[in-house]
């Protein structure tokens, strides 16, 4: 059994912390997490997550930007942060005796920041220069447009970085709103990994006065999902992108570990099938992999590949021609053990940085409400048979269930 050492204290206003103090390590990583992302918003105000992300390293009542970033990198220590379409996080990382000043930064960022119209302004053309470096590259883009169309309809639909017009339009009420709406302590979370003490944090979260308005109109609508359209776009570029793909089920289902094991079968790692298929035995892609997005009720499965267009449809038939294998054929005990054994590595080797921890913390208590044991995990990998993934083919990999999406510079 792995030895694990969790504490979870949820307080009064809701807030929830949960740590691990890690007797080994010198150094700490510490998440402020909230469970709002590109999934809260609408076409109207698409991108205001990602903006307010940035927004908050600009300055509060008590810091410029220059100071948040100084308090902490003087010290050693690193700030940063990142939305995806379900929450966002802003996560500082030090030397145990540093944690109290990185608290502070991180509280004063997400308490007092001040939005000045000035710097909304300039932050305006720095994330739209993030949205055309997005444009720029086939192989971001592309993911962005496949969950485009995967999700018409529904708020998952939405990119996170939002589009042109709306990173323009946005002031200094927009912010101080969507703050307000769910920077909330019923949204939040505490995550911290390393060398942290449970009551040294909570005593600190106690100091502090979160907002602890109840969030409005929070709840996510549940995911109501078609069969998606082909999409193909051009682009003057060299080689063309592609991907295969569909829906799958998300965090809420079991079955999703038996998805992820499939996944890695089919295209993750060079001995994948897909990889010593296109790539090995026919040379025609140097970028080929399967994937598994997920969120808390669905997920994006597909196979990426990027490959010259003069051999896009040839790479396009392979790929379906291993889903047919796969479901007529079956797997060999030996690769669905070495997928079991890999999931179950990069699961461990993920262990031995602290932010990790500290992500996957968070993020358990987001998709599980509970901090799913490490060992849960990989008996959940271990308890899954062969007979299952191949029940499992017949439907995931039925090919008239995927869709296809395309960048290529051919017009015809």
């Amino acid at each position: 059994m792995i030895h694990e050492n969790y504490k979870l204290t949820t307080l009064d206003n809701g807030i929830r912390i949960v740590t691990e103090q890690l007797t080994h390590v010198n150094s700490f990583s510490l998440g402020f997490w909230f469970n709002t992302g590109s999934r809260n918003e609408n076409s109207k105000n698409n991108g205001i997550s990602h903006f307010t992300e940035h927004m908050l390293f600009k300055g509060t009542k008590r810091r410029t930007s220059k100071k948040l970033s100084d308090e902490v990198e003087s010290l050693g220590g690193y700030l940063n942060a990142f939305t995806s379409k379900e929450h966002t996080c802003y996560y500082g990382r030090g030397l145990g005796q540093h944690l109290p000043k990185v608290f502070d930064v991180l509280s004063d960022m997400v308490q007092n920041s001040v939005f000045k119209e000035s710097e909304i302004k300039k932050e305006a053309g720095v994330i739209v220069d993030e949205l055309y470096d997005i444009e720029d590259t086939p192989e971001e883009l592309i993911f962005d447009k496949f969950e485009s169309i995967l999700y018409e309809g529904n708020s998952l639909h939405y990119p996170i970085i939002g589009t042109e017009k709306n990173i323009r339009s946005f002031g200094h009420n927009d912010f101080i709103n969507y703050i307000e709406r769910f920077y909330t302590t019923k949204n939040m979370i505490i995550s911290a990994s390393g060398d942290v003490n449970h009551d040294e944090i909570i005593r600190l979260v106690e100091s502090k006065e979160f907002n602890s308005k109840k969030p409005r109109s929070a709840k996510r609508k549940k995911v109501n999902l078609k069969k998606a359209n082909d999409l193909v776009l051009r682009k003057e570029i060299q080689q063309a992108h592609a991907i295969i793909g569909r829906s799958a089920v998300g965090y809420d289902n079991d079955d999703r570990v038996k998805v992820n094991l499939l996944s890695h079968i089919l295209g993750e790692g060079s001995s994948s099938r897909l990889f010593n298929t296109l790539r090995e035995k026919n040379g025609i892609t140097y970028q080929i992999n399967s994937f598994l997005s997920s969120f808390s009720d669905v997920s994006s499965f597909g196979v990426y590949f990027s490959t010259g267009e003069k051999s896009l449809q040839k790479a396009t038939d392979l790929v379906y021609k291993e889903f047919d294998k796969i479901i007529h054929s079956g797997i060999n005990k030996r690769e669905f053990n070495r997928a079991k054994e890999y999931l179950k590595g990069q699961l461990l080797m993920h262990l031995e940085s602290t932010s990790n921890r500290m992500i996957r913390m968070a993020q358990s208590l987001l998709y599980f409400n509970r901090v799913k044991l490490i060992q849960q995990s990989i008996d959940s990998i271990n308890a899954v048979s062969l007979d299952e993934i191949l029940e499992l083919s017949k439907t995931l990999l039925d090919p008239d269930e995927f869709s296809k999406v395309i960048i290529s510079s051919k017009t015809n």
